[in-house]
C-alpha cells in the first residue's frame, strides 16, 4: 500500500484512538508493516464501512476449487450489502487486509501448506517470510490494528470437549477478552462444549449477544440450548452495541451469533452422532491442539455425507449478509 495511505490509517487512529488504548503509537506502529488493498485504505479513511474476514477457512475449512468459489462468493455478498470485504492472511511473511483475485486463489490452491495462524504464530510466520492463513485470532489482531470493527466468520473456536482435562482452549476467547473488534458467528463450532465457552467468554467479560433469538445457536443447527445474556435485533441494535463498547473503551470484543437459517441447518442427532464418532477418532489417533478441529471438521462432513460442509457454507454465507448490515449500520452511527 502506497505510504500516504499508510499516513491516513495512522493518522485516523491516532485522532480517534480507534482501538481504545491508552498506550497511544505503541499499539499502531506494527500498522507498517502490513499491506492493506487501496479498497479497504479507501474506505477506512472516509469512515466508510468495512467487513474483516478470515482465511483459515479458506485454506484449512474446506477442499479446492470448493474453498476459492466460496471466498469469493462470501467477499461479493459482503459487497452487495454496502460494505467492503477484508479477507487478512499472511502471504510470503506479509500481512495483508484486503486480499486480490490472485492472492486469494493463491491461498485457496496452498490450502493445507499455508500455517494456520493465530495470535501466538504472526510474528513466526512473518519473521520467515512464511504463509498464514489467520484464525478468528489474528484476524481480529489485523483487524483492530487499523481500525475494522466488524468481522465475519463462521464459527470461533472455544473451549474442546472435556477441556477440563486437556486445559485445550481456544486462543479465539482470549482474543475477543482483549480486542475491541466484534464478531460475527453462527456461535461456536458444535464439535466443542459449548456452555464451558460461554463460562469462559463470561469469565473474559466478553459480551455475548444473540441476533433475534434469546437461545445461543450451535453452528449447524439453530438452538444449543443455552440462553444468552443480551439479544438484538436488528443491524442498528448491534451497531448501538458495538458503538458503546469503543466509546466506554472496555477493550474487550463482542460476540454476535447469528442463527443458521433454518432451512440451511443439518439435523442435529445426526451432527451429534457423527462428532461423538469424529471425537473418539481423534482421542484414538492423539489428534490435539491446532490439528484437532480442522480433523474433526473434515470427518464430520464424511460422515454426514456432506451436509455439515452445505451447512458451513450456507451459515458463513448468512452471517456475512448480516455482517455487512452491521457494519453499514454501525458507519452511519459513527458518523452522525
Amino acid at each position: 500500500m502506497a505510504s500516504s495511505a499508510l499516513s491516513r490509517l495512522i493518522n485516523l487512529n491516532r485522532h480517534f484512538n480507534l482501538t481504545g488504548s491508552s498506550q497511544g503509537d505503541k499499539d499502531i506502529a506494527g500498522i507498517g508493516m502490513v499491506k492493506v488493498s487501496p479498497d479497504v485504505s479507501k474506505a477506512l479513511s472516509r469512515g466508510n464501512p468495512v467487513v474483516a474476514l478470515e482465511s483459515t477457512i479458506i485454506s484449512h475449512g474446506m477442499p479446492y476449487p470448493q474453498n476459492l468459489e466460496t471466498a469469493r462468493e462470501v467477499e461479493e455478498i459482503v459487497r452487495e450489502n454496502g460494505a467492503i470485504p477484508a479477507t487478512v492472511a499472511i502471504l510470503d511473511g506479509v500481512p495483508c487486509i484486503g486480499l486480490t483475485s490472485d492472492e486469494l486463489e493463491k491461498l485457496a490452491n496452498l490450502g493445507n501448506k499455508a500455517q494456520k495462524t493465530a495470535r501466538r504464530d504472526i510474528a513466526y510466520v512473518v519473521a520467515t517470510r512464511g504463509n498464514g492463513a489467520t484464525t478468528v485470532s489474528a484476524t481480529m489482531v489485523f483487524a483492530n490494528m487499523v481500525g475494522i470493527h466488524v468481522f465475519v466468520t463462521g464459527g470461533i473456536g472455544g473451549v474442546h470437549r472435556h477441556g477440563e482435562h486437556t486445559m485445550d482452549v481456544s486462543s479465539d476467547l482470549t482474543e475477543l477478552g482483549r480486542t475491541p473488534v466484534a464478531v460475527i458467528s453462527a456461535g461456536v463450532k458444535s464439535i466443542l462444549d459449548i456452555p464451558r465457552t460461554l463460562e469462559y467468554l463470561e469469565t473474559q467479560g466478553v459480551s455475548v449477544a444473540a441476533y433475534r433469538t434469546n437461545e445461543f445457536p450451535a453452528f449447524f443447527t439453530e438452538a444449543s440450548g443455552c440462553k444468552v445474556p443480551c439479544r438484538v435485533d436488528t443491524p442498528e441494535d448491534c451497531a448501538r452495541l458495538i458503538d458503546a463498547n469503543l466509546k466506554l473503551r472496555l477493550g474487550t470484543g463482542i460476540l454476535i451469533a447469528v442463527p443458521i437459517p433454518r432451512e440451511d441447518s443439518a439435523s442435529g442427532s445426526l451432527i451429534e452422532s457423527a462428532i461423538q464418532r469424529a471425537l473418539k477418532e481423534a482421542r484414538d489417533k492423539n489428534i490435539t491442539g491446532n490439528a484437532e478441529t480442522p480433523f474433526l471438521l473434515a470427518r464430520v462432513n464424511e460422515l454426514t455425507g456432506g451436509a455439515s460442509l452445505a451447512s458451513n457454507i450456507a451459515l458463513v454465507k448468512n452471517n456475512a449478509f448480516i455482517g455487512a448490515q452491521i457494519a453499514v449500520s454501525l458507519s452511519q452511527l459513527r458518523q452522525t
